[in-house]
């Protein structure tokens, strides 16, 4: 009835025709429908296995498949194969409906790779965009003097090292530039420096971020509004981004914080907006996990060397106290980390050599020792692990935590999940009706089990949600580290178990501790952390960013 609901929202009167047409393109008009659910309904109907509208969405599926792992394109064998897997087809009528979907533009071939049309124009046109931006002059090039560097230090009581300096001065003289660093390496203090250089020359500033955490964060670091990008380019689901090329941004200078977050899609909207008289600085930490949807924008605009980066290596002395950024840094060089533990520590390791026991460990570490050790509700400390599935991934800590914190009251159950009354949650797609996005942690507030909807507070806001839309939410007690991206929590508690080997890898580690502002406890093994540290395959992404960068040298 869910999907029956759905499909009646999308099609109306039109509804029953469509289905009995194509059922295939369910899955592409309608999110929650994916292809094996209107593969089953074709089956149903007759189709058979080499029927090409059939070939036709196995290629579509595939692709943005492909496109969730990360990739923005796909070798034409590699999709072949993959397709024909997923179908259980013949290779000829796969290779025919690829053939013909190229030739009616349904799919680009660009240099023997093959794309979706909207991944295509987004790393095209980003990477023409960036060019065109570098390439116009900087009209007044206003690199610092040397005494508004120190009347800055002085009025503020800041004391800038010769890197920070050297980036403020960067800042000032480029077009476009990178700033990039670790936790502790001072990326917060240079950013406002960068701001008050520009400021003293009179100079128009905009803040933005990609996630609504992380332009809070970025707000409450610089005194000035920072907002989401989405909301910078004034998203709206009926007219979509309308800052674009026609109606660009106001302002000198947009400073773009947590970059290694914006995928080819987003970045394409963004250097859409920006005019050629404007400045554009990226912030982030390259060596965290690359974004979640397609594409590898900040290491490939680093790695085209285009464009100026400076990168901030020195920690500095008021974090060099936390075990937290000292361990963070020891793992992103490859050494393993202080688990001395100890009373005056931000960082532990608890030894669990038996997996099955780490769940019920978490759980007394959320629910009894961490909050009263430190004062934090339950609800405050967020549980990272690498995976969703296991008895230590996301799935089964959600369903033990549920129980242990708020195991009754009002509920709806849908698709496995059961959401209740007082339950943190997660939002897992875009969903720009109702302005929320992929990664939102809110709680609900409300459950009305007569008119089967919910509500759920992100940041004040309330959001209602139908039963049918319950396929958009997860529960947040533990979510991956993939999902942890761009936010902060006060503590976090991870489990690094040979259970997730798979996915132990040291930009994993690192990225799920530097979530933790004051407490970070891993449970788990020291050979899984071992390996992990020392697994430093990032696994590779389609991407040609770099490239169409590189090919249209200045």
């Amino acid at each position: 009835t869910a999907y029956a609901a759905k499909i009646y929202r999308q099609y109306q009167k039109d509804a029953i025709k469509t289905v009995k047409e194509n059922p295939y393109k369910l899955a592409d008009d309608i999110w929650g429908i994916g292809f094996k659910t209107a593969d089953g309904i074709a089956s149903k109907m007759g189709y058979e296995n080499n029927d090409p509208r059939r070939c036709r969405s196995g290629i579509l599926y595939t692709l943005n498949q492909l496109a969730e792992e990360g990739h923005v394109f796909a070798e034409p064998e590699q999709l072949v194969t993959e397709a024909k897997e997923l179908l259980q087809a013949d290779e000829e009528p796969v290779r025919k409906a690829m053939a013909e979907m190229i030739a009616a533009n349904d799919l680009i071939a660009d240099n023997e790779v093959v794309y979706l049309p909207p991944f295509y124009h987004a790393e095209n046109g980003s990477a023409k965009r960036l060019t065109a931006l570098l390439a116009s002059n900087v009209s007044d090039s206003i690199a610092a003097e040397p005494e508004l560097a120190y009347g800055e230090q002085q009025s503020s009581g800041i004391v800038y090292d010769e890197v920070q300096q050297a980036a403020i001065n960067q800042a000032l003289d480029s077009k476009v530039m990178v700033l990039t660093g670790g936790p502790g390496t001072g990326k917060t203090t240079t950013t406002q420096g960068i701001i008050a250089a520009f400021k003293a020359k009179g100079k128009q500033i905009v803040l933005a971020a990609p996630t609504g955490r992380a332009a809070k964060r970025m707000t409450e670091a610089t005194g000035m509004e920072a907002k989401t990008i989405h909301r910078l380019l004034e998203y709206n689901p009926m007219d979509g981004y309308k800052r674009n090329d026609e109606n660009p941004l106001e302002g000198d200078v947009l400073i773009v914080d947590e970059c290694s977050m914006i995928d080819i899609m987003l970045f394409y909207n963004l250097m859409k907006a920006i005019p050629e008289t404007m400045r554009l600085i990226l912030v982030g930490d390259i060596d965290q996990l690359p974004s979640v949807g397609a594409g590898n924008v900040l290491r490939d605009i680093i790695d085209s060397r285009q464009i100026p980066v400076v990168r901030l290596t020195r920690i500095f002395r008021q974090a060099q106290s936390s075990r937290i950024v000292m361990n963070a840094h020891a793992i992103n060089a490859g050494q393993f980390p202080n688990i001395s533990n100890g009373r005056n520590t931000d960082f532990f390791f608890i030894k669990a050599e038996d997996a099955e026991t780490i769940p019920q460990l978490i759980v007394s570490l959320v629910r009894d020792r961490l909050s009263k050790t430190y004062g934090y509700k339950p609800k405050e400390i967020q549980v990272l692990t690498p995976m969703q599935r296991g008895n230590v991934g996301a799935g089964n800590l959600n369903t033990e935590l549920q129980t242990a914190l708020n195991p009754s009251g009002p509920a709806l159950t849908r698709g496995g999940y059961t959401f209740r009354q007082g339950d943190k949650v997660m939002q897992i797609r875009n969903n720009y009706d109702k302005n929320v996005f992929n990664g939102d942690i809110g709680f609900i507030s409300a459950v009305d089990t007569s008119e089967r909807t919910l509500s759920v507070i992100y940041d004040g806001r309330v959001i209602e949600y139908d039963v049918s839309e319950l396929d958009e939410l997860t529960l947040a007690y533990a979510i991956t580290i993939h999902k942890s991206q761009g936010s902060e929590f006060p503590m976090v508690v991870m489990p690094v178990t040979m259970k997730h080997f798979v996915m132990l890898q040291r930009n994993l580690i690192y990225t799920g501790i530097t979530r933790a502002k004051k407490i970070c406890v891993l449970v788990g093994t020291t050979k899984a952390l071992a390996y992990a540290i020392h697994n430093q395959t990032v696994s590779k992404r389609n991407t040609k960013l770099k490239d169409r960068l590189n090919n249209n040298p200045l």
